[in-house]
């Protein structure tokens, strides 16, 4: 076979596989109320986050998937396009799935978050690409150097290892890996080095669609009820997660004070 016409032929089947952009949106968040409707900077959290996500040269189509009317008034308030679903979900997966069940007609799902308004258009069309090239992995997601011992410490911030091809071999709370003898000047060493040996996880993810709607199926193991950590579940079934890394954390809205960092950043 002509090896042009066989490259061809590879970029149209990558071509076809149409992203469908969901955005899980909970009115009632904890540690912020009411954070998505929040609008000091002129406009919602919500409708940042979906302009920003609108970056994504990918994705064919936006849904926010809201679990109250308010989120959808204010998304359709905007032109958006947002969707009821139903209260009983646990998760905002559980909320991404219902939307990709109603939407057969796309190939791979992203979820974004709704309280990231600064994910950058790029980084998703990352985590797309690395699900278009990569046939054996059922998921994607993101993920970013860490270089100081305080963010590798912070079980807030959630750590991945992945292997040589760039899938994700574990991810934790804790230290990963465990840096047993390391001392002051190999933290220093780290500030300038891209190929840092600690990643921070980007909760960002691509799932094909027809996998996605097979998760919540998927048996809860231990790992994930200790760590709390949803996508252990799918490494533990024996799936793959491919993982690609972006320079920069992306910073999510989860306090007082990052919103009013957020509102400090668009107004200044």
């Amino acid at each position: 076979m002509d090896h042009a016409l066989s490259y061809q032929n590879s970029l149209q089947l990558v071509a076809r596989l149409k992203t469908l952009i969901v955005i899980p949106a909970r009115l009632a968040s904890t540690r912020l109320p009411r954070k998505l409707l929040l609008a000091k900077t002129g406009k919602t959290l919500i409708e940042h986050t979906y302009l920003a996500a609108r970056g994504s040269r990918k994705a064919s189509e936006i849904i926010v998937a809201a679990d109250d009317g308010q989120i959808v008034t204010a998304v359709e308030g905007f032109g958006g396009n947002a969707r009821l679903t139903s209260a009983d979900h646990l998760s905002g997966t559980d909320r991404v799935a219902e939307i990709a069940a109603a939407c057969p007609e796309f190939d791979l799902i992203c979820n974004v978050q709704g309280d990231e308004p600064e994910l950058p258009g790029d980084a998703i069309d990352l985590a797309i690409g690395l699900l278009e090239r990569d046939a054996g992995a059922a998921m994607a997601t993101l993920a970013t150097p860490i270089r100081s011992p305080e963010q590798l410490s912070d079980p807030n911030c959630v750590k991945v290892i992945a292997d040589a091809n760039g899938r994700a071999m574990y991810f934790s709370r804790s230290p990963l890996p465990f840096p047993r003898q390391w001392q002051s000047d190999d933290w220093k060493s780290l500030e300038a080095d891209s190929a840092a040996p600690f990643s921070q996880h980007i909760g960002l993810y691509v799932y094909r669609r027809d996998f996605l709607l097979q998760i919540p199926d998927l048996p809860v193991p231990d790992c994930e009820r200790i760590e709390s950590l949803e996508q252990l579940r799918v490494l533990h079934a024996g799936h793959k997660i491919v993982v690609g890394m972006v320079d920069h954390p992306v910073v999510g809205i989860d306090t007082a004070a990052d919103y009013a960092a957020f509102v400090s950043r668009q107004t200044s």
